[in-house]
C-alpha cells in the first residue's frame, strides 16, 4: 500500500498528477490539497489549521466527504508534522514502512530545513520518509541497500549525524568505509559507473539525494580537459 503525505511546497501538476494515480491513501497537509484538486485527485485525509486551502477547494473536499482534522493555528506542530503523525498510524495499521512526501521542497527553505529534520525523526522510528519532487528523489539510511537507476546519473550522500561511515559500489568516486563529516561536502555529486549501485552505512545517519533519471554519455563521468587561450598561449586545466 502506497501511502503519501502532500504538503504545500513546489508543484508541478503534469508530474504530480502521474505520482498520485499510484497513491493508495493521500494525506494532504492544508494548502498540500489545492496541489491535489490541480492534480485532479482528492485527499482521503486533510489536516492542518486549513488557513492556506482556497474555499473552493475546501468546499469541494467536504463534497466528495474527505475526513478532516482541523486544529488551530497556535500550535507546536507544523501542518506537515501533524500529517506525518497520521501518516504513521495508516502505515503502522498496514505494516508499511515507508511513506512518500510529497510538495515538501520549494518555496520556504525554513521549511524544507524542518523536514529534513521530520525524515530523520522517523528514520529513528523505523520509519522511511521518501521525498519526491520532478527533480529528486530524498531518503535517510542507515543500512545497506542497492539502488537501480541509470549510467551517470548522480547521486549525493550527505550526512545528517556528525560523522558517517560509508562504503559504496558502482559509483564513481567510490569509498570504503570512508568518512563523512556533517561539516565536509565530500559526498556531494557521485556518479552512477552502470545501472545498478550499492551504498552501505555502518555508522552514523546518511541522507541520500538521487537526481532525476536523465540520458548521459560516459563521458559525463570521465574528466575532460578545458583548453583555454590567454595572450595567445593555451592553457589546460
Amino acid at each position: 500500500m502506497k501511502i503519501a503525505v502532500l504538503a504545500n511546497g513546489a508543484w508541478d501538476v503534469e508530474w504530480g498528477s502521474q505520482v498520485l494515480k499510484e497513491v493508495d491513501f493521500l494525506i494532504c497537509a492544508d494548502g498540500g490539497a489545492n496541489h491535489a484538486v490541480l492534480s485532479k485527485r482528492l485527499p482521503n485525509l486533510l489536516i492542518g489549521d486549513l488557513d492556506s486551502i482556497t474555499p473552493e477547494n475546501l468546499k469541494q473536499c467536504e463534497n466528495a466527504g474527505c475526513v478532516m482534522k482541523r486544529f488551530p493555528r497556535a500550535k507546536d506542530e507544523t501542518d506537515l508534522e501533524l500529517a506525518l503523525i497520521y501518516a504513521e498510524d495508516q502505515a503502522r495499521l498496514v505494516r508499511e514502512q515507508d511513506i512518500w512526501l510529497y510538495g515538501a521542497t520549494g518555496k520556504r527553505i525554513d521549511h524544507f530545513m524542518g523536514n529534513i529534520a521530520l525524515m530523520l525523526a522517523y528514520a529513528r522510528k523505523g520509519y522511511r520518509i521518501r521525498l519526491g519532487d520532478p527533480e529528486h528523489e530524498i531518503w535517510i539510511l542507515q543500512s545497506r541497500e542497492c539502488i537501480r537507476r541509470s549510467l551517470g546519473q548522480k547521486i549525493s550522500l550527505i550526512p545528517l549525524s556528525e560523522r558517517a561511515v560509508v562504503t559504496t559500489e558502482g559509483l564513481h568516486y567510490p569509498l570504503t568505509q570512508g568518512e563523512l563529516w556533517q561539516d565536509s561536502p565530500r559526498g556531494i555529486s557521485n556518479v552512477f559507473l552502470g545501472e545498478e549501485a550499492v551504498i552501505e552505512v555502518h555508522e552514523g545517519w546518511v541522507m541520500v539525494v538521487l537526481f532525476a533519471r536523465q540520458t548521459h554519455s560516459t563521458a559525463a563521468i570521465t574528466r575532460v580537459s578545458e583548453k583555454t587561450t590567454v595572450k595567445g598561449k593555451t592553457i589546460v586545466r
